[in-house]
């Protein structure tokens, strides 16, 4: 009977050994060397994460936005886009054909009472009221030797290629050089011949044909289309907006106002 009893203390005891060990694994295997600092392994009494993030580095792949080697780029910025040349402002229109030199005194009226006669009047007024068929740009330090109807066309030419540098328009319609070799050429006109005022009519009779005079003439364009057409060709006759087509270019301005120009064109319109 003492041997039973023996036998069954020693089974208690052992029972009780193994109970304890089971109840408290996280005893026997955190406490170890090679398990401190790197988090629990088994599950314990409460619900705590497999890793400790108190006790890892970061990971290869990232647990938070943006940690880790395989974290995703932050975004690209969006490409710069590609230059654009600013617009330039619009630049002063160049002159077509003449330039006003600005003489302001009365002269006599041509005879002729042709509407092309007085069409020619108004742009005198215009461009040359003093010294009409004689006129010379005022800006043009070196005048010529003679008058300009006492001159060949050749020697307006070589008076023009000796003052380079100046304002070189001549005449009661104000011909700059590139105009006046045009009309020139257009009319045939020799180069020998004198400037004469009947010559000088001639050629700005290109320039009114230039203007619309013949669809003006015909009644296929209006008064004030034909005008405003004459205003781009000479500098000293006011557009519809009351001033020179090239006002402050080289310092033109108009010098008839819209008024009187609309009601000599009026005119001339009613025969």
């Amino acid at each position: 009977m003492t041997f039973i009893y023996r036998a069954l203390g020693a089974h208690i005891l052992l029972f009780v050994a193994l109970g304890s060990a089971i109840a408290e694994p996280s005893t026997m295997i955190g406490g170890s060397l090679f398990f401190q600092n790197r988090g629990v392994l088994a599950p314990t009494g409460s619900a705590r994460p497999l890793f400790l993030t108190s006790t890892q580095s970061p990971s290869l792949v990232p647990m938070s936005a943006n940690l880790g080697l395989f974290a995703q780029l932050p975004p690209r910025p969006k490409p710069i886009p590609a230059h654009t040349a600013a617009s330039v402002p619009a630049a002063l229109p160049k002159q077509t054909h003449v330039m006003t030199a600005a003489m302001r005194a009365p002269y006599r009226r041509p005879n002729g009472t042709t509407s092309i006669a007085q069409i020619r009047h108004i742009i005198g007024q215009a461009e040359s009221r003093r010294d009409g068929y004689d006129a010379v740009q005022h800006g043009a330090k070196i005048r010529p030797q003679k008058r300009p109807t006492q001159m060949t066309i050749d020697e307006i030419y070589a008076w023009i290629d000796a003052t380079p540098g100046q304002p070189h328009a001549i005449g009661r319609y104000q011909f700059i050089p590139k105009t006046l070799k045009r009309v020139v050429a257009e009319t045939g006109v020799p180069t020998a011949a004198l400037f004469t005022p009947d010559v000088q009519d001639a050629l700005s009779d290109v320039l009114l044909v230039d203007a619309g005079l013949i669809a003006f003439q015909a009644g296929d364009m209006t008064r004030h289309d034909f005008m405003n057409n004459l205003a781009k060709i000479w500098a000293g006759l006011p557009n519809s907006s009351g001033k020179s087509h090239y006002h402050g270019f080289a310092g033109n301005k108009a010098s008839l106002t819209w008024k009187s120009f609309d009601a000599q064109m009026q005119k001339v319109q009613s025969g």
